[in-house]
């Protein structure tokens, strides 16, 4: 190691995004001197839908979702005009009579949680919602959920924290013992290190922990007071967990520009950021079977992201075995919005010596051995 360490506080966070943006924010709360270091690549934050949502593929990601929303329930008095929060609920579309069971299942397991939903038949449906395609065999509303704009979160969550929290654009290239190194060759230190970089942490820990699965977003123009909720079809958690091959399903939101934001695609282990237009063409022929009026409004933009997904779709937080100081915040896929906060406050616990609110043991970043000998 070089001899020359600048010591610059009591964590450093390696990552600017949401989620590295909401640990700098709840540690300087804590009292904690925090240090963010950030490449500026434009990562997930950038490139995200803002959605929060109380996403079920499992009970132990519904529990994290549900902590962190009322985590941003919290937040959300605070946030300025810029960060676009809306609480404008989500309705889980059912497009046939056979989906009702797979939206009662969904209804009883946010029950269980203390979420409340409402079963909306079609005729409510066409009421709240006039656009979607009619003969749709219902929604369940979870009026809970909302939107933010997450890059403006970012830069709140970190602006706001007052001195207690500095940044510097940097990249990191090693990890040892409490130290970073950049890629200017010099070292900087402090007491904890936290990996909240996305996919770049594969490479400082020199395992492939986390796999892409690539995304494609369209925006339109600005057509005010079309849609109301955020739309998802209720098949979307299903693909969204596929391991292989390409997938599309049905998301939209409105964003309060009065433009529609549309997606959702994946692509595990694609990173060729290249928008891919017959996989577009695909998601959206499948937006406008739900929303046909999409078909005559005017696509402004198009673009692609990266999420980062553990083996198990739940995220690696805490300590990094075997490196003391070292912890990570790492593999959310598509939720890192919604769970950023919560994610944020278990780990300052646990960095503080305090017992979390919510267990954090199916998030232990030790099961991530299992996914190498796998």
């Amino acid at each position: 190691m070089s001899t020359t360490v600048e010591r610059v506080g009591d964590v450093i966070i390696v990552g600017a995004g949401i989620v590295g943006a909401a640990c700098a924010h709840e540690f300087g709360q804590r009292g904690l001197d925090v240090h963010v270091i950030d490449a500026n690549l434009g990562g997930a934050t950038a490139a995200g839908m803002g959605h929060l949502v109380h996403v079920d593929g499992s009970q132990e990601e519904l529990a994290l979702c549900a902590y962190s929303l009322n985590c941003w329930q919290q937040l959300a008095p605070a946030l300025p005009a810029d960060c676009a929060h809306r609480n404008c609920g989500t309705l889980w579309l059912a497009e046939h009579a056979d989906d009702r069971p797979a939206a009662q299942a969904k209804q009883d397991t946010l029950a269980q949680h203390g979420v409340a939903s409402q079963w909306l038949d079609p005729d409510e449906l066409v009421r709240r919602e006039p656009l979607l395609r009619h003969g749709l065999a219902g929604a369940l509303h979870v009026p809970g959920d909302g939107i933010v704009y997450a890059p403006a979160v970012a830069r709140w969550l970190l602006d706001s924290a007052g001195s207690r929290v500095t940044c510097s654009r940097a990249r990191v290239t090693t990890l040892d013992a409490g130290c970073v190194q950049l890629d200017d060759g010099s070292w900087r230190s402090a007491n904890h290190v936290v990996l909240a970089n996305g996919l770049g942490a594969n490479a400082l820990l020199g395992q492939p922990l986390l796999q892409p699965k690539k995304g494609q977003l369209v925006i339109t123009d600005r057509y005010p007071s079309m849609i109301h909720h955020q739309l998802v079809e209720l098949a979307y958690t299903r693909q969204a967990h596929a391991r292989d091959g390409a997938s599309v399903a049905f998301n939209v939101q409105p964003r309060p520009t009065g433009q529609i934001l549309v997606g959702s695609s994946r692509q595990p282990d694609e990173e060729d950021m290249a928008i891919d237009d017959d996989l577009l063409a695909r998601m959206l022929r499948r937006a406008m079977d739900f929303l046909p009026s999409l078909g005559r409004m005017t696509a402004i933009r198009a673009w692609t992201g990266l999420r980062a997904a553990g083996t198990d779709e739940l995220p690696l937080l805490g300590a990094w075995p075997g490196h003391p100081g070292l912890w990570v915040n790492l593999g959310h896929e598509g939720h890192g919005i919604t769970t950023a906060p919560g994610c944020a406050r278990i780990l300052a616990d646990l960095i503080c010596g305090h017992r979390p609110e919510l267990d954090p043991t199916p998030y232990d970043p030790r099961r991530a051995a299992a996914w190498r000998q796998a």
